[in-house]
């Protein structure tokens, strides 16, 4: 699958654009069908794009946001997406959007992952715009390498959902929607940043295993052409 590669002279541009266009596309959302859905990465990465977008004019209210993946860590935990979405984007005028998180109080990651499928679920399918980041080691969601349900995860016969994930460099157990889920966004974007990062995204593009870098599936199995937005 082809991908579109948005290049910008810093990060701050970068933020500013890609805001300006998620924008967008919720608004064409919203114009269409009454509601959109958006699906956001944490790291550090997004903060200055979740500031941006949150001063965009926009029927919030019609808005739901969720996280593409999660620690199963509770959200006033510093490592929390939830935690980094609430304090950067869930702010100013998007203060009225509708979040639907992936973490859950409960016993266990699985059963945290069950009751994030039930609840997700509500938002419809496919999401309007999905924001994946990519790790150094080729990782993108939680599909990590040498992850405990990689292959699952990344088998597009999988259904639609949130699963379980542990992996050597994932720190805590993870819980991240499957492949089959994120691939078919409407707006489905890469955002990564910095020289580093550009020359893990060259490997990624070159043969090789899915399983070895993960990002690989959706460079290749988007349904539409992958936006990547660089700033080095």
């Amino acid at each position: 699958m082809s991908a579109n590669m948005h290049i910008f002279e810093n990060a701050s541009a970068l933020a500013q654009a890609l805001a300006d266009e998620v924008a967008t596309r919720l608004a064409a959302a919203i114009a269409a069908k009454g509601a959109a859905t958006l699906a956001v990465s944490g790291g550090s990465t997004p903060k200055a794009f979740f500031q941006s977008l949150s001063r965009h004019e926009l029927d919030w209210a019609r808005v739901s946001v969720t996280l593409v993946d999660e620690r199963f860590v509770p959200p006033e935990n510093e490592r929390s997406n939830h935690r980094l979405v609430a304090d950067n984007l869930l702010q100013d005028k998007a203060a009225e959007a509708r979040f639907v998180p992936l973490y859950h109080a409960a016993a266990t990651a699985e059963a945290a992952a069950e009751t994030a499928s039930e609840r997700t679920a509500s938002l419809g399918v496919p999401f309007d715009v999905v924001v994946l980041g990519m790790g150094t080691d080729g990782h993108t969601a939680s599909f990590f390498p040498g992850g405990t349900r990689l292959a699952e995860a990344l088998d597009p016969a999988t259904p639609r959902g949130v699963i379980t994930m542990e992996a050597e460099g994932a720190g805590e157990p993870r819980l991240t929607f499957t492949f089959s889920s994120l691939q078919d966004a409407g707006c489905l974007v890469l955002h990564i940043e910095g020289n580093a990062k550009k020359e893990v995204l060259a490997r990624a593009e070159a043969p090789g295993n899915e399983a070895e870098m993960p990002v690989r599936a959706v460079l290749r199995r988007a349904a539409s052409p992958l936006q990547i937005y660089w700033a080095p």
